[in-house]
């Protein structure tokens, strides 16, 4: 049914006002849009819209983004679960933050030559390094609205990982996420902990750990593992997942490490106020 209809979307192309623009995107998704106004939204960055009334804050992608993301997951998690169907979750949780991150995002997108499309203020551009994977999320997010989930389902089988992606290659490659938060971390000087919260057992009685990661003191995201290491591995995944999505987290935890450091600074001073008088006291005592 899909693909009938996309024949006679070919058909009608001669027809379309935007002719050029709907054969850019049949290169990129393998079919033609229908609603090629949710297609220009996903390659509109906010800087664009910058200054505008605020009824036109939806001309930009960020909400085409959100609902991208959640279908991006769903789509990936489907597919993963029918390849491999004798894994584990912690596998199959594994490799879905592997395809979705926004490093293998931001890849995509330039070898499609989406980034190329993307319409921002041009300083943008140079400040946020994850644009092209958010125009990514935003295309799948306009695919949904245009045609549906079975033409999301398409484009990720057919053009992704049928023509981009080696899924057997990606599964297998070992990424350690703890090492990568606890670099984030390092880098700005931030505290870091993985604490196991809670033990549970299956009802086969295999161990399953739960660990939350803190950052200066705050709670962030959790993980589920057949071990203590999956476990840390899943949380600091979905920690630097939140990080890279979410500037008002990471600004959080900076604001955070800021207290402590000036917290420390004070504690030090009071100690030296303290320790001065009592050194002079004891030399005044020694003469």
């Amino acid at each position: 049914m899909f693909l009938k209809a996309n024949i006679i979307d070919r058909i009608k192309l001669p027809l379309r006002k935007d002719r050029e623009l709907y054969a850019a995107f049949y290169d990129i998704l393998g079919f033609y849009p229908r609603h090629i106004r949710y297609y220009k939204q996903a390659l509109m960055h906010k800087s664009v819209t910058n200054g505008r009334s605020h009824k036109d804050s939806g001309e930009h992608n960020e909400r085409l983004e959100f609902l991208g993301d959640a279908i991006l997951e769903a789509i990936t998690s489907d597919l993963l679960y029918h390849r491999f169907t004798n894994k584990r979750e912690g596998f199959l949780t594994d490799t879905r933050s592997k395809l979705v991150k926004r490093e293998t995002l931001n890849q995509l997108a330039r070898e499609m030559g989406l980034d190329r499309l993307i319409h921002s203020d041009g300083r943008s551009t140079a400040h946020n390094s994850y644009m092209g994977g958010n125009a990514f999320e935003a295309l799948v997010g306009a695919i949904y609205l245009d045609r549906g989930y079975e033409a999301c389902m398409y484009f990720m089988r057919k053009r992704i990982l049928g023509q981009m992606v080696n899924l057997d290659k990606v599964a297998n490659k070992e990424v350690n996420f703890k090492s990568k938060l606890i670099e984030w971390a390092q880098k700005r000087h931030v505290n870091v902990e993985f604490r196991v919260t809670e033990e549970q057992r299956e009802k086969n009685n295999s161990p399953v750990f739960i660990t939350r990661i803190i950052l200066e003191g705050l709670e962030c995201e959790t993980g589920k593992g057949y071990s203590k290491k999956e476990s840390h591995q899943n949380a600091a995944c979905a920690t630097l997942k939140e990080i890279s999505g979410s500037p008002e987290f990471v600004r959080a935890i900076l604001e955070a490490r800021a207290r402590r450091v000036a917290l420390e600074q004070q504690e030090q001073e009071d100690a030296l106020v303290t320790k001065v008088p009592q050194e002079v006291e004891e030399t005044l005592e020694s003469e």
